[in-house]
């Protein structure tokens, strides 16, 4: 037995002369997908004919002259056309108006006078036709929703070389929010009334019903979330159901076809739509839909980067914790130089996205170098979102540290109180094309309330991603920090400062730069400056190149004498988890040739 399989039908191809730029290529598209094998002979060129005037009529010419030539009459494969598109069709009359409320409403009135058109212009369709869609949704989007073209016409006399427009919606009253219904929730209703973009009676807008949706999900205590305005009047419930008769009832029509029962009007209801009044500006109730988030959400990952080696991630998040809206998180992190565990209770206040209290608590172990110490903590703090997306958080933290930093080693107990602002903008997430991160902290501790040793401390970073066209990214950053105290020995490691490594001045080992006492050992710096620039360019699909250069180190004074730099290549890959870096940095201030840097995801 033997299997013939017929080759696909392709699309004849034309050559099209008396035709220039966008009128050429809508005729071509026109005729793109015509397959010639579906026709006979006389009704292919029917079709070429045929769609060829459509696509020249989009543009206004209605009388043009078509010579068709085929490269086989038989079984054609070609096309050749030549034009004369005639004299196009201009416009007469163009008649564009508004009524109801749009009539004073400022993105209607300026759709029109955006319209491009106007009377003694060559007509083309598309404006006119997108102008019919901008009115239809700004009418949705803004709550017109008895909106209606009374005049919807384009009347064209090809003989008379003219045309005329008549676009004419009468929107009606504009709507405004009604009541909002929430359906499913376990957090208390006054709590998501809060995140309401909206208020009742406000004018009706899409996209604040959109923001309220948007805002919903963003607080985590729901698996789902579904807003949406109530559209129907529910008239239609004073309809009663159709009664089944009885036996009793039953009468004999000596084959007569008994007369159809519609749905009837009880007498209650009848007093209840004789009392039916339309109000005088219209109002949309909103139903808010939701499904609560699984109560306990686990996480595991894994990882590796060179400045740890090895490293593992496991969280154990309770978004809800009771009808309040309150939060427990815990994490737990382990690698070779450092283990810790934390734990954060999260009280939303009135706006749950913006105003919140949050409690903090830890463990954590490193020995890294020439550092070995084990800090525990807890904190209070209270946390502002603003409108301006920066975050302000004034906190108060205790810390006790047992550690030992080259040949020192100290037990401290601190209590001090701090504010930071913080602010992440970016855009897709996993690989940014755009965003920016900025963050300040100002914290002092005092001998006066108990704390083991007077310091005021101050850090503070920029980070930014900018793209320039489609494939060159560019990635800046600086950080710098300062602690000024009277007794640095007090200071535990987890305050000083140290750098180097895959995130801050590559060419060199994690945290291996600070200064050192006479025996090479790190003691950890009283300030910071660190800077880096980094140029990608795409390979190809996912496949990024990168060179780079970093500059920083920890001292003891401002103003150091020479800074730690590096510079070298790299690739970046875009893997469903994050873009995976491999960098090859050369370290100029150090007998090492070069330092292999490995670590996956994105730069913040």
């Amino acid at each position: 037995m033997s299997l013939a399989l017929a080759p696909g039908a392709q699309a004849i191809e034309s050559t099209i002369e008396g035709l220039e730029d966008e009128l050429a290529e809508n005729v071509r598209l026109y005729l793109d997908e015509l397959e010639a094998e579906q026709y006979s002979p006389e009704r292919l060129k029917s079709e070429v004919l045929r769609r060829s005037s459509e696509a020249l009529r989009v543009y206004g010419y209605y009388s043009p002259s078509i010579k068709t030539r085929f490269d086989d009459p038989e079984a054609p494969s070609e096309v050749m056309l030549t034009f004369d598109p005639g004299a196009p069709v201009r416009i007469e009359v163009l008649d564009l108006s508004l009524t109801g409320d749009a009539a004073g409403d400022e993105p209607f009135m300026q759709a029109l006078d955006d319209f491009p058109l106007s009377e003694g212009d060559h007509l083309r369709h598309a404006p006119f036709d997108s102008l019919r869609s901008t009115l239809a949704n700004l009418a949705l989007e803004r709550g017109y929703f008895d909106w209606s073209f009374t005049d919807r016409r384009m009347e064209v006399r090809p003989y008379a070389q003219s045309a005329r427009l008549y676009l004419a919606l009468d929107s009606g009253q504009r709507f405004r929010f009604g009541e909002v219904t929430f359906q499913g929730h376990h957090i208390e209703t006054n709590r998501l009334r809060n995140l309401a973009t909206f208020t009742t009676g406000e004018p009706y807008l899409a996209s604040k019903v959109a923001r309220f949706n948007q805002r919903l999900g963003e607080t985590e205590w729901f698996a789902s979330v579904n807003v949406r305005p109530r559209l129907d009047r529910e008239l239609a419930r004073l309809a009663l159901p159709t009664a089944e008769s009885g036996w009793w009832q039953s009468l004999d029509l000596k084959g007569r076809e008994p007369a159809s029962q519609e749905p009837q009007i009880g007498a209650e209801a009848l007093v209840s739509a004789s009392s039916l009044q339309r109000p005088a500006v219209p109002q949309v109730p909103i139903d808010v839909v939701v499904t609560p988030s699984d109560r306990h959400q686990f996480e595991v990952g894994l990882g590796y980067a060179t400045d740890v080696g090895p490293r593992i991630h496991l969280s154990w998040d309770q978004p809800w914790i009771n009808r309040y809206g309150h939060g427990l998180d815990h994490d737990l992190y382990l690698s070779g130089p450092e283990q810790r565990f934390t734990g954060l209770y999260t009280m939303p206040l009135a706006n749950p996205l913006r105003d919140s209290y949050r409690f903090q608590y830890g463990l954590r172990n490193k020995d890294s170098e020439d550092t070995s110490t084990l800090e525990s903590t807890v904190e209070a703090a209270r946390r502002w979102k603003f409108d301006n997306d920066w975050e302000q958080s004034i906190y108060v933290r205790g810390t006790y540290e047992d550690f030992t930093q080259a040949d020192l080693s100290n037990q401290v107990v601190l209590l001090y109180p701090g504010i930071s602002w913080a602010r992440t903008r970016k855009r897709t997430p996993a690989f940014p094309d755009w965003g920016d991160r900025q963050r300040l902290a100002l914290e002092y501790s005092s001998e006066a309330w108990g704390s083991a040793v007077e310091f005021l401390r101050i850090t503070g970073d920029s980070e930014w991603i900018r793209m320039l066209g489609d494939d060159n990214r560019f990635f800046g950053r600086v950080g710098v920090g300062s602690i000024t105290t009277d007794d640095f020995r007090d200071i535990p490691p987890s305050l000083r400062f140290f750098t180097g490594g895959d995130r801050s001045v590559r060419g060199y080992a994690y945290e291996s730069l600070s200064p050192e006492d006479d025996e090479g050992r790190l003691l950890g710096g009283e300030q910071l400056l660190t800077a880096s620039l980094e140029a990608q360019r795409r390979i190809t699909g996912k496949w990024w190149g990168a060179t780079f250069i970093d500059t920083g180190d920890a001292f003891s004074d401002w103003g150091p004498s020479d800074l730690k730099t590096g510079a070298g290549l790299g690739v970046r890959w875009i893997s469903p988890v994050g873009p995976i870096r491999l960098d090859i940095a050369h370290p100029f201030d150090n007998e090492d040739a070069f330092r292999i840097h490995f670590s996956i995801g994105p730069e913040f």
